[in-house]
Parts: C-alpha cells; structure tokens; sequence
C-alpha cells in the first residue's frame, strides 16, 4: 500500500522561537488565505518540510536546538520539487547576514522588527514569481 504524503497548496510555515512573532504571522497570513504551520526551532522546522512540504518558509535565524543558518544549508540540499521558498525574518540584519541568507539560498530577507504589510508584500511577489514560472511552456528553452 502507498503512503500518501499531505501537500499544501499556498502553505507557509513559520519558524520562530518567539511565540507572539508565530502568532502575528499566522494571524496576518491566514486573513490572506493561507494555510499555516509553525516550529518553533530548525530542527522541527526541517520536520515539518520532511512531512508537509509547505510552498514557503518564514525563518528566523536565532533559535535554540538548530539555528536558521543550519535551516538554509539543509533545505539547500533538497530537491527543488519539496524545497520551499524561503524568506528570512530576523534581528540579523547586517549586510554580511543579508549576503549570507541569499549565498544559502533564500529567496528574500525582511529584518525585524517588520511591517506586516511588507512582508506579505514580499510573500505574495514570490508567490507570483511562482505563478509565472509554473505558466511557463516546458518546451521553451529560452
């Protein structure tokens, strides 16, 4: 018998140890239709993708158990078909953290503390992104 897997169109998880920053966004998130999950460190952040593969991904950087920086290396490493997008949410706002983000992958950096307008911004651009390449005829080379 084949395990099914769930998959959740238009799924972000966020992963933050401070409970009112999980709560502000899935609050924010789940107005604009979204549905949400939440860790609360990396290592049941990476969990969680393993299990839900969720389209995006809101990480903070500093947790306890397994810091976002270890997320980003992981996620790097999975297939792009269960990689989700991932935007950075944190305190870590220095050029140097902004360029580290983007070398381990991540689609886009909001430092806190954050507009929520903003950041849902930036959640619907890359969803759009998404969007765009999914209508893109496989075929076309260029």
């Amino acid at each position: 018998m084949e395990t099914l897997t769930p998959t959740l169109d238009h799924s972000v998880l966020v992963v933050d140890d401070e409970p009112q920053v999980v709560w502000v966004l899935q609050y924010s998130l789940e107005a604009e239709g979204y549905v949400t999950l939440s860790a609360r460190d990396g290592a049941a952040a990476l969990e969680a993708v393993d299990l839900f593969h969720p389209k995006m991904m809101l990480l903070d950087i500093m947790m306890p158990t397994l810091d976002g920086w270890s997320v980003l290396e992981a996620i790097g490493k999975l297939p792009a078909d269960v990689r989700p997008r991932v935007v950075v949410v944190s305190a870590l706002s220095s050029l140097r953290d902004r360029a580290r983000a983007a070398e381990l992958g991540a689609d886009a950096f909001c430092a806190k503390p954050f507009n929520v307008e903003d950041l849902l911004g930036v959640v619907h651009g890359l969803e759009d992104l998404d969007d765009l390449v999914d209508l893109r005829d496989p075929d076309d080379a260029s």
